[in-house]
């Protein structure tokens, strides 16, 4: 028994909009495990401890800090750049501030370039890895520790890497139940009388 053509084609434009919007679904986490296993877009990888072989060979790693537009903190690497032999741990902080008189929190995005570095930079201890909540006037030194993985200087693309550049764009974020209810919290005051 065939199906009557106009039900075929109904069938067909539902089964490709079904297809399809599986593929969007899919298409974010699918991109983010592609660019964590190739370095792709500049995403580093992650350690739980640091690397053990250290290379005489050096390598430069500049620091970079932006905002979204709408973000009010002030934020900056504290160094510019370090140059470190490939393998060794690395400690840099970027420091940032809250002028305003609301606690504000914030979550940054990273990047590295050359994209092809990404693959070889490993962070072992980064506050972008959490949200960061300043209260009003507070300033804070957030640490990263990394190292730049030695099968850089083997990696066929990579290889020819002299300097890398980690950069971080903080954005605002809600803040967090724990953090709003704080905030709200007044003092007490004392009746004296």
């Amino acid at each position: 028994m065939s199906m009557d053509p106009k039900k075929k084609t109904v069938v067909q434009a539902v089964s490709l909009v079904v297809f399809m919007g599986a593929l969007a679904w899919a298409s974010v986490p699918f991109y983010d495990w592609f660019c964590r296993v190739t370095g792709f877009g500049g995403v580093t990888n992650v350690s739980d401890v640091a690397n053990e072989e250290i290379l005489d060979e050096t390598i430069i790693v500049r620091f970079d800090a932006s905002k979204d537009h709408e973000m009010p903190w002030e934020f900056k690497p504290m160094v510019r750049e370090i140059e470190m032999r490939i393998g060794e741990t690395g400690l840099v902080f970027y420091e940032a501030y809250n002028p305003t008189d609301r606690p504000i929190a914030g979550s940054a995005s990273y990047n590295v370039a050359p994209y092809q570095a990404g693959f070889f930079f490993n962070k072992i201890q980064c506050f972008c890895f959490e949200e960061q909540v300043l209260q009003p006037g507070e300033r804070v030194e957030m640490p990263v520790t990394f190292y730049v993985d030695p099968e850089i200087v083997t990696d066929r693309d990579a290889k020819y890497t002299r300097e890398i550049t980690l950069s971080y764009t903080f954005y605002e974020i809600d803040l967090p139940e724990e953090a709003r209810q704080a905030s709200l919290v007044q003092p007490a005051e004392t009746n004296n009388n």
